[in-house]
Parts: C-alpha cells; structure tokens; sequence
C-alpha cells in the first residue's frame, strides 16, 4: 500500500509521471490517524492545458481504433484490479477512512462499471433514417465527444472516477481526470496506473492533482473539452453548470442528495430496521444516496424506533483497519465540524437525542435524533455524517408531502407489504431513483442513476452513459441529383 502513495504522488500528463510546478503542495492525510501520507506539488493552469492538449492529440487516433482493440485494454484493466484487490482496499481505508467492509463494497461496484465498459466500447450503432427526398440516404452516426473533463468527489473516489473515466474511453473519447484533493492517489493517480499498466495509450488518460485555489476555472472553461462530469456538492455543481453553458459545453452533474426511507403501517419492521441503517451509516453517511430521514407511521414509530436504537448503538466505531468496525472517520476536520453543527442545531431546536455518539478528532460516532421540528433547516439538506433523524407521519398523503420537502431529489426507498402499493407511493416521490423493500444505496452499470431539482442534471449507466460520452452526427448521401429552387 505505502509504495502507491510515494510512486503515485505526481502529476500524470501524456503518458508521464512528472510533479507539478505550482508554488505549494497538497498534502495527502490519513483521516483517521492524521498520518502523512504523500505530498504532491500541485498542477498549474498551464499544467491543465497540457493535460487538454495531450487529449485531443491522442483522441482522434484513438477513436479511430477498432473497437475490439479498445475493448482489450479495460479487459486487461479488469484483471489487474482483480490482482490487486488487496493493496488497493488497503489505499481506501488509509486515505479515505473506509472500512474494510466499504472498501470491498467500492471495489465491487468498479469492477461491475468496468466490465459495462467492455461491453460499451461496442455499442455505439448508426441508423439509415428515410427522408422525403427522393434518392437520399440519411445516415446518423454516433460519435465521441472528444475529450472529457471528470472531476470526482472524495466519497467513492475508486468508484466514481472510474464510473465516468472507463466509458468515456471506451466510447473513442480522451479523459482529463481531477481528483478530489482529499482522495489525490486513490480517485486519480491509482487509475492512471491501472490503465497505463493495461496498455492504454499514452495522452488519452490525464490526471491532475490540484486546487481551484491555483487554477480558478480553468479546468472547466478550457476549450478542449466538451463535456465535463461533475460528481459533487449542488453549490459547486452550480458553478460548474453556469461555466459550461457561457462555454457552450454539456455538463453532467450527479450532485447531494437528502433521501428519505420510508415505513409504512404495513412494513415488515425487523427488515425496515436492518435496511434503513445500511443506508444512513454506510461509508459514515458520506453517500449521497444516504437515509438523511427516516420517515415512520405513527403506529409503527415505537417498535421501529426501540429496534433501530438497539441496532445503532451496536456499530462499532473506530479504526477502519478492524475489520469489526463499521463507522470509520469522516474524511476531514471540516466534515467532522459540518455534522456535529448539524446535530447542534437540531437539538437547539427543540430535537431529542436517542443515541448522541461522542467525536474524536474526525471520528464522529453514530447519533439518531427525535422529534426534530418539521420546520427545521436540518430536515431539508445533506448532513454528510453518520446521523440520522426520525421523523414520524399519519397516513401516506403527509408521508410524501415530507419526502418530497426538500431541494434535494436522487434517491428514496418505502417499506410496506403490499408492493404495488409501494410502487404507487414511489410514483409520487420527485427523485430520480426510488426503492420498494429495500435500501436507499443502490447503483447498477444499465440502470439510469440520477436526480432531479438540485440532486443534478442528466444521467449516468446504461444508455444514459452512452448519450453524456457521444454525440450524433447526420450525414447525408443524394443519389442522383437534388433540385434547386434558384
């Protein structure tokens, strides 16, 4: 594990490892113990435009590889984070705090949207559409957008930079990859060197490490790219969405989320339990897609909350080296602060704690808190912390005006035994994604993944990859000659 974080704190530009040539270093922490663990000259915007360039030199040839070829190079990348599962869980708990349960959980889900990637690397088809014109032939071709900007987020960094960088370059595109300071090595370096190892030509993955503090927007107003995907917080999303439509560039945005489980009067209780503290307490809540409420009928609120109570306060926090522990660190001080104002705030209002976990440095503990006021800020936005609140209902009509109380609208899951009844309810949540009997935390490669109001703008997996990485281009063949008015 060590050897990552000293051969693989550098910059990654066409097809060399080489540092940065900014004024100051990021440095890379442990979360949990503070330890250092590398130190990485950050990139310049001149840095950025190299990376670009190297992109669009390498792009074009690369499209025009036969696809099969293409193919082989995520096939080999497959193999070789199966060889190397174990440094790589290693790399996951020392720089993002994750336990070894959610290091597995990561490393699964990349190798299931790596093997969609081998399967994409195939899929664009064209078509023949008919025209009224006598004697044309209308041709559509789906194309590469060129070259794409990935900024990833520090959550799922293994994930999520893959989840955007492996299909972008199966599709014939280059990829400029950013990221998150927090997760240099793991969401960005690491995969520069599983691809280069998997013979990858050199320009068409780049990787910078760097700081918006050093290079303002440049990395989303460069002309190069023509697509930027953004997997982060809503507010900087905005930004990121405001830059590229003034540049005329397509922005894919996966942004917070503050998901709602739901139980229903008619809910198997032991199941709504077990499900509903996987999804807040996973990663220590640092998921997008987490439980920030659980929503409860009020003739179930009693015996759900006295069984969830007795499950929370059974998860072991602590180092995530112990494969016992379930709640690791937040990744940062800042993070810590965040979630334990949060808590504050709730219980300023009037909330009641039902397990108030302590915080060691950026350890927060698990805390599940009460009769938060229906009127309180905290119920309407992303708490990134292993916190839940419970929120009790009368009847369904008052359960989705709750849901649906917030900016937010990605994931969400009900609990009932009637199934289609939970369809109907489903029917009615304004999310992208919604669950019947089951968690809130899901992604799958086909499955369309994203959300709607402020939880972000178009769509990932499946077809909805193939329309964020491709564009169409209509060429049309006349057969004979047209007739010109003049």
């Amino acid at each position: 594990m060590s050897s990552y974080f000293t051969d693989l704190a550098q910059q990654y530009i066409d097809g060399e490892w080489r540092p940065g040539s900014g004024s100051w270093d990021i440095i890379d922490f442990n979360p949990y113990d503070d330890e250092k663990l590398a130190s990485i000259t950050i990139a310049t915007a001149d840095e950025i435009d190299q990376a670009y360039r190297a992109a669009a030199r390498a792009q074009k040839p690369w499209a025009g590889t036969n696809p099969y070829t293409r193919r082989a190079v995520f096939e080999k990348a497959l193999r070789l984070i199966e060889e190397r599962e174990e440094e790589i869980s290693e790399a996951i708990i020392a720089e993002l705090g994750g336990t070894r349960l959610k290091a597995g959980f990561e490393i699964h889900l990349a190798k299931e949207f790596l093997r969609e990637a081998v399967n994409l690397a195939l899929a664009p088809e064209g078509r023949i559409i008919p025209s009224p014109t006598d004697g044309k032939e209308n041709r559509l071709y789906r194309v590469p957008v060129g070259v794409v900007g990935v900024i990833s987020p520090f959550n799922f960094p293994f994930f999520l930079s893959i989840k955007s960088v492996a299909p972008a370059l199966a599709l014939g595109n280059a990829v400029v990859l950013k990221p998150h300071q927090n997760t240099p090595v793991v969401g960005g370096t690491l995969i520069a060197r599983i691809f280069e190892d998997a013979g990858l030509p050199a320009g068409l993955l780049n990787v910078v490490v760097t700081d918006i503090a050093e290079i303002g927007d440049a990395f989303i107003e460069h002309p190069v790219p023509k697509v930027i995907s953004f997997t982060g917080s809503d507010r900087v999303g905005r930004h990121v969405a405001t830059v590229c439509a003034a540049n005329f560039k397509r922005s894919v945005l996966e942004l917070g989320g503050n998901s709602a489980l739901v139980v229903l009067d008619d809910a198997d209780i032991d199941y709504a339990v077990d499900a509903a503290v996987f999804s807040r307490y996973v990663h220590q809540g640092q998921v997008c897609m987490a439980a920030n409420r659980v929503l409860l009928d009020r003739s179930v609120a009693g015996e759900f909350t006295e069984k969830f109570v007795a499950k929370v306060r059974s998860l072991k926090a602590g180092d995530p080296r112990d494969p016992e522990t379930v709640i690791g660190p937040v990744i940062n001080s800042s993070q810590a602060d965040a979630v334990s104002a949060a808590v504050e705030q709730a219980l300023a209002e009037g909330a009641t704690a039902l397990v108030r976990g302590g915080r060691r440095d950026n350890l927060v503990e698990p805390v599940v808190l009460g009769d938060v006021p229906a009127d309180s800020a905290v119920l309407r936005q992303e708490v990134f912390g292993p916190v839940a609140f419970l929120v009790t209902f009368d009847g369904e009509e008052e359960a989705v005006r709750i849901v649906n109380d917030t900016p937010y609208g990605l994931s969400g899951a009900v609990h009932t035994g009637d199934i289609e009844r939970g369809v109907a309810f489903a029917k009615r949540i304004e999310t992208g994604m919604f669950h019947v009997n089951d968690g809130t935390v899901h992604d799958e490669p086909i499955v369309p993944f994203g959300g709607e109001k402020h939880s972000g703008l178009g769509r990932l997996n499946g077809d909805g990859t193939l329309e964020a990485f491709t564009t169409l281009k209509w060429i049309s063949v006349q057969h004979g000659r047209s007739r010109f008015p003049f």
